[in-house]
This record gives structure tokens, sequence and C-alpha cells, in this order.
């Protein structure tokens, strides 16, 4: 490490060769995740926007990566976040440090095999859509077109990754020529095992050193045991508030009649008759089930469903059995469907294995939790998912690595704790504690000099204390058998009071479970006016923000644009463009809008978005922590809605000249018990319940000019 030049003179380079000018908080956040490292301690970091946090931490992976000649792991949460570090960040980045190196930094990205095209599954693709015949003629039709399309995208495209098909395909169609790690027959065995665009991308992840994924594909990582991703000691986490969410969502196993149909399939050329069959019928047994039970969570499980799942289990593991052992060599075709039919047929099986397995326990010492769910469209599809991930994660994430995770929303209620104790982290490391455990050894040895404590660059903001559990002496790892952290908060290089209000409407009514009152709709009229237009208006509901288009669309003369009335994508494109124009949308808007300058002076909330009382995964959760003990509403609900009212509310102050309002129309953020927890969750916005004040600022923003400067509050 001696040869190389350190973070801050690395960081000053980057920052120059990109245009950009030198920040206190992504100074500080680059020295701290640099200490880290070397250090091999877990560090969590909020940084707010503007920070630049990007570069605080590719800075330092790149110099240990070299230091080490080893590789550091980059996950994201985001397409839209990995494609910017790989298509702009990284790439002047290393042109950047190049000559401050021995060698130009290199990088690559790697997602899962089900992302890239299977040459050999492409190959079959039209004889053998599995899915056919539970669609009608004008979605078959539209399947057939769809994978014309990707096999004529076959011959030309150099990566096989799906995220380059523009316009994009169904899950549907990319089924038909993609596989997934347990259905690829390898290299070795497939025919196009020299042409494999999964393989590929593998073999050059092998080599750099920096090698940028996502939070689903790290999760698939942890669950198989380490198995995918390229030799690591390091790994830094960019959108940790979504990893939860990533990871339980890769860990959530369904069961409908067509995932059945498609095992029943695929071993009915590997078994003989009657035991395929056999398999086929369960699912028609399965599907009649589905028709008898009621949609939602299942605290319990009736004998006939019970019985119903039972039998899909033993059909699949029957059918396992006859296809037996390898017979040795298979040629490709044998071997293909082969791994396909055991794949398939393993998914089935081990989902109602943890189906059936999850009613076993009292309910107060469930791990899992199973629903139902019908979605318009969909079949019937019986789901099992985890309560937590923090096991996962504390074993198979936290145990032998060092993990920097790091967000512009962290603290929640003004905390870390919240976050920290989904990942299944213990104890925060504070240097109280350090120099306790350094007096008390001191003390021990006779009152010898005390072991100097290891310095923690300041915060820039707000820092919590310790996060339960008893200090010890295990090293910098683990309390209590639990992982060890540090926290540090380095701001916003924004001033939020001067910037941004926050005007809370609580002169409305709380908001009713019948779609948006009247007084609601007159709100956000006035408020759009005031700003003349500019609004980005994020509903807990989609129900909500249809209803809201179609009512003001005829009362103002602004264009709405409303999610769902074309991709996101081009939505957000034509609302940065007019700047008279509003967007309306719910939950992927909330996190997905990057909008700086005069077309976005005004971000709208419905209401505080808790989670639907009905929600199955978020009740049976909540309902946990109160069986032990704890305060479910806070633990799950409200934290669920900090999250993503910071999240949403984030969407105002995206560049350092942005100024403008964020109208919470629910009354409750100002008036209820939980109200200080949610605030607690926002940056410091100047704030005001009087909507004259609310709409007296937005008619200036309005007027003014982009050479103009305003003193005060906005």
């Amino acid at each position: 490490m001696a040869d190389l030049p350190d973070i801050p003179v690395m960081l000053d380079a980057a920052v120059a060769a990109l245009g950009g000018s030198r920040r206190e908080g992504q100074s500080t956040m680059a020295e701290a995740v640099a200490r880290a490292v070397e250090e091999r301690e877990h560090l969590v970091v909020q940084a707010g926007t503007g920070t630049g946090k990007s570069l605080a931490y590719l800075v330092p992976a790149i110099r240990h990566a070299m230091a080490e000649e080893t590789t550091v792991v980059v996950s994201t949460a985001t397409i839209a976040l990995q494609n910017q570090l790989i298509d702009r960040d990284l790439p002047r980045l290393a042109k950047a440090l190049a000559s401050l190196l021995p060698r130009e930094p290199t990088f690559a990205v790697l997602k899962g095999r089900r992302n890239y095209l299977c040459r050999h599954r492409l190959q079959t693709a039209s004889e053998d859509a599995e899915d056919a015949e539970l669609f009608d003629p004008r979605q078959l039709s539209s399947l057939g077109r769809q994978v014309a399309r990707l096999h004529e995208w076959a011959e030309e495209t150099v990566t096989g990754d799906r995220d380059e098909v523009v316009p994009g395909v169904s899950d549907l169609a990319w089924r038909q020529v993609s596989v997934t790690a347990n259905e690829c027959v390898g290299a070795r065995v497939c025919p196009f095992g020299q042409e494999c665009f999964a393989e590929f991308a593998r073999e050059a992840a092998q080599a750099v050193d920096v090698v940028v994924t996502n939070h689903a594909m790290l999760a698939i990582d942890m669950s198989q045991g380490h198995h995918i991703l390229p030799e690591h000691d390091t790994i830094m986490i960019d959108e940790a508030h979504e990893l939860v969410d990533r990871a339980t969502s890769v860990a959530t196993g369904g069961l409908n009649e067509r995932v059945v149909n498609t095992a029943a399939k695929r071993a009915a050329r590997l078994v003989e008759p009657g035991v395929g069959e056999r398999l086929t019928e369960c699912a028609d047994g399965l599907a009649l089930m589905f028709g008898e039970t009621p949609e939602g969570r299942m605290d319990h499980i009736d004998d006939a469903l019970a019985n119903a799942v039972a039998a899909v289990r033993d059909a699949a593991s029957a059918c396992v059995t006859a296809i037996g052992p390898s017979p040795g060599e298979l040629d490709p075709e044998g071997a293909s469907d082969r791994r396909l039919a055991l794949a398939s047929l393993g998914e089935v099986h081990d989902t109602a294995v943890r189906i059936l397995e999850s009613f076993e326990p009292a309910l107060r010492d469930r791990t899992e939790v199973v629903w139902l769910t019908r979605t318009p469209g969909r079949q019937p599809t019986l789901n099992v998912a985890p309560l937590g991930v923090g096991g996962l994660l504390r074993e198979r994430l936290f145990g032998d690595r060092t993990v920097v995770l790091t967000s512009a929303t962290l603290t929640l209620g003004g905390s870390f704790t919240a976050l920290a104790r989904q990942w299944g982290l213990g104890r925060e490391v504070t240097e109280e504690a350090v120099e306790g455990r350094a007096a008390g050894a001191a003390e021990a040895d006779g009152g010898g000099d005390a072991v100097e404590p290891r310095k923690t660059p300041e915060p820039g903001g707000r820092r919590d204390g310790a996060v339960g559990g008893d200090d010890d002496e295990e090293g910098p790892h683990r309390a209590a058998g639990e992982p060890r952290w540090r926290a540090l908060d380095v701001g916003s290089p924004f001033d939020h009071a001067r910037r941004g209000i926050l005007y809370v409407a609580t002169h409305l009514p709380p908001p009713g479970r019948d779609g948006l009152a009247p007084a609601y709709l007159d709100e956000i009229g006035k408020l759009i006016e005031a700003a003349d237009g500019r609004t980005l208006s994020l509903f807990s509901s989609m129900r909500a923000a249809q209803q809201a288009t179609e009512e003001l669309r005829e009362r103002l003369d602004h264009t709405i644009l409303c999610q769902g009335e074309d991709s996101t994508g081009h939505l957000v494109r034509r609302f940065a463009e007019d700047e008279r124009s509003c967007l309306f949308g719910t939950l992927s808007l909330w996190q997905g809008v990057d909008v700086p300058g005069p077309s976005l002076s005004l971000v709208i909330v419905d209401r505080i978005p808790f989670p639907r009382p009905d929600d199955p995964l978020a009740s049976a959760r909540q309902r946990a922590v109160a069986a032990h003990g704890g305060n479910g509403f806070l633990s799950v609900a409200a934290t669920h809605a900090a999250l993503l009212l910071a999240q949403g509310t984030g969407r105002l102050l995206r560049s350092g000249d942005d100024r403008g309002v964020i109208a919470v129309l629910d009354p409750r953020l100002a008036t209820a018990r939980y109200g200080g927890f949610l605030r607690a969750s926002l940056p410091p916005y100047w704030g005001t319940t009087d909507p004259t004040v609310a709409r007296s600022a937005l008619r200036r923003l309005s007027g003014r000019t982009t050479s103009e400067s305003a003193a005060g509050r906005p």
C-alpha cells in the first residue's frame, strides 16, 4: 500500500477529472471507508443527496483492490445506478486515476444467469414454449413476435444482456430464451458452451478490480455459498435501504398450477407416463383447492389444502426418483432436458415442503409466513417467505467479509437502529465502548498505559448510539455473536432549511379508504396552480393516482402525466422536458425520479405510506415483533413508512440550485404520536402548516428566473 497514493490524493484527482469540487462529506466518507476496509470493520454510512457517495466508496475500493490484488464487489438495488456506475462513473474514474496508479483500474458488471440470453435455449424456444396453451391467441401471437425479435437480436448482441433489448420483452418471452443456474447444463456439455454470454460475463468478472452486481444477485450468491461472484473480501452496498426487500424477494417461493404443470411436462420426457401424469393431476387438485381458499395471509392451513400441497410434494419427489441418478455422459439435448426437469421439480418440491413446515411451530415461534395471492390475469399463487433475513445476512454477508452499507436514507427516526436490526447487525462500535474496553484492560493489567482507541472520523450530521447487546472481546466483527459496526452520517451539502419547505396540511381530514376526498383534490389543485405545474405527486395507491389524474385534468391547464400510461422512463423524460407538466404515480416513482432543475419545485404526498393492513408479510412481521415484547407498529409499519417518506420527499432537492415545497396532505404527520418519529427521518426542512405560506412560496418560485437568487426560506 505504501506505493499507492493515499485516499485524499486519489479523491482530489478523481473529483478534478470529473469536473467537480471537493465536498467535506465526500472526503469524510472516503476516509472512513478506507479505514473500515483496512481494519476489517463494517461501516454504515448515510450520505445525503449531493454528497457524491459513489466516488467516496469507489476510490477506496479501487485502492484496496489494487493494493491487495483482489476484487471488490459493489452491489446496487436499481438498474439505473448499476448502469450509471458501469457506463459513466467507473470509466471516467479509471481514466482519472490511471496516471496515479501502476495501471488503469478495471471493472465489469455481473448479473444472474437468467439475465443473459442462452443460445442453447434459444435454439429450442419455438418448439418448447411450455406456457403456451395457458394464454389466449392474442397473447400467443405477441409471445411469438417477441421471441422472433429475440432471435434477431441474438445475431447482433455482444453481451446477451436482457437490459439491452429495447423495447423490452415480457418475462414469459424471456423465459423461452434463458435458463436459471439450476437449469444450465454447463459449458462442458452445452454445444454453445464456448459462446455462452453468462460464462463470458463470469470470466470477465474474475480478473477485474471492481465487479458491479445487484442486491438480488448478492442474495443468490449468499444462499448458494458464494459460488457465483468472484473471490472477494470487501463489499460496497449502495442503496442499502433496499437490501432487506431484495433479499426477501429472492428467498420467496411460489406454488401455482402453471409452475407445477411446467415441472410435470419437463419430467414427462424422462419418466414413465403414469409418474408424470400424477404430478399433472396434483396441479389440477391444487388449482381446485385455491378456488376455495380466501386470499391473504394464512395463519392455519386446512386439511384439504394441506393434502393438496403434500400431494404435489410427493409427486414431485416421485418424478425425481424416477429420473434417477445421471447415467453418465449425455448428449447436450438429453443433458438439457434432465437439468430443466430437475430444476423445476426441485423448485416445486422445496416450496411445498417450506409451505407445510411453516405451519408446524406455534404461531409466535414461526419463521416464515404463507399467503395466497389473486392477481387479475394471473393464476392464484401460494407464497412462502421468511419473516426476516437478518439471520441470513448475519451469517452469509457479514461473517467473513468487510461490508460498507450506504444510502441517502439510513437513519429512521434519527437513528440507524431500525435498519441495523433488519440487517442482523449487533452493537454499534462507539468510541466510548472502545475506550471503556481499553481502560478495563489496562486496569486488569495493574494500571499500565491504556491502549489508545482508534479514532472515528467526525460525522457531518446525526449519529445514533449503541444498538443493544453487550460489548465483548471477540474482535471487530462480533459482539455476543453478532456483527459489530460503526455508523457515520456525513450529512448533505444542501441547506435543507433554506431550500425546502415541509408543509403539512393539518386542516385536511385524515385520509379515508374510499379514494381521495374532495378536499384533497382541491388542495392538490391549488398547490399545482401556485407552482405553475412543476409537480411530482406521489400516491399510496394506483387507484388514488388515477382518480387524481382524471379529475384534475378537467380542472387544470397543465399536462398531467400518469404512471402506467407509458413506460416510467419515458414519462419521467417528458416531465423533465416540459417545465409546466405534472407527473402522478405510485411506489416506483417514490424512489426512481431524479429531475433536478426548474421542472420540479413541488412534491406532493397524499398520505403517510404505511403498508396496507392486509399486507401478509408486513402484518406477520408486525405481529411477530409484538409477540416477543416489541412495538410491532413502530418496528415494521412506521419504519416502512419512514423509509418511503424519506425517499419520496428526497425527490425535491437533486442539485445545489433546487428549491421547493414538500406538501404532505396527511395531517397525521403533525398530529399523531408517531409523527415525531417520521419527521425525524426527514432532512431538517423549514416547516409550516399554513397553506397560504406554502402557496406563496410556490408562486415566488414559479416566477423567478434561473439567474435570480433567493435569501432566506424559498
